[in-house]
């Protein structure tokens, strides 16, 4: 009678289960990276640099700098990573705002979240909505299962009326310039 091995099974939980705790929650698409401490044994400390259209807001792009930990932790994904990011939001078409936007403005509504550690640990990007000025306002901060952390950065988006610059005019602006 064939036994299953049970080191084999295990072999093939771990890895799974590793990979599932680790995935992102709402990942964006990463543009670059910039080293920023050497590691002997796994990759190196980061500064990743992701972009991310905002998934309510159509015509808004946000771009987040955050650090990511390196070395073996960081490798097979149990390193904590520090609570340190940088966001600036931009207008990038037109914008129509719904009515969940403008009733959710004092709360905020959350666009983006990543997770910065195998547990409990998530960045996040929150936005809201000030109508007085007709601006959209984003706010990045990590936060723990116990506590957070006060750390945090914003951006603001006055919202203009869009109009893409046609290749008739930029051929125009080009010519004035020579």
């Amino acid at each position: 009678m064939n036994r299953p091995d049970r080191r084999s099974t295990s072999t093939l939980t771990l890895p799974l289960l590793v990979s599932i705790l680790t995935a992102p929650l709402l990942q964006g698409e990463e543009l670059g990276q910039v080293s920023t401490k050497f590691r002997v044994v796994g990759p190196n400390d980061k500064i990743v640099i992701e972009a991310f259209d905002d998934p309510a807001v159509a015509g808004v792009t946000c771009y987040l700098s955050r650090a990511k930990t390196g070395g073996v932790g960081g490798a097979i994904g149990i390193a904590e990573d520090t609570s340190d990011a940088s966001i600036a939001c931009r207008q990038t078409g037109p914008v129509n705002l719904t009515a969940d936007i403008l009733d959710n403005s004092r709360d905020g509504e959350e666009v983006f979240k990543q997770r910065t550690s195998i547990l409990f640990k998530t960045m996040q990007v929150v936005r809201f909505y000030d109508a007085k000025r007709n601006t959209l306002v984003y706010m990045t901060y990590s936060d723990k299962l116990v506590d957070g952390s006060p750390k945090n950065s914003i951006t603001a988006v006055p919202l203009l009326d869009y109009r893409p610059m046609r290749a008739e005019r930029q051929m125009q602006d080009t010519d004035a310039i020579r």
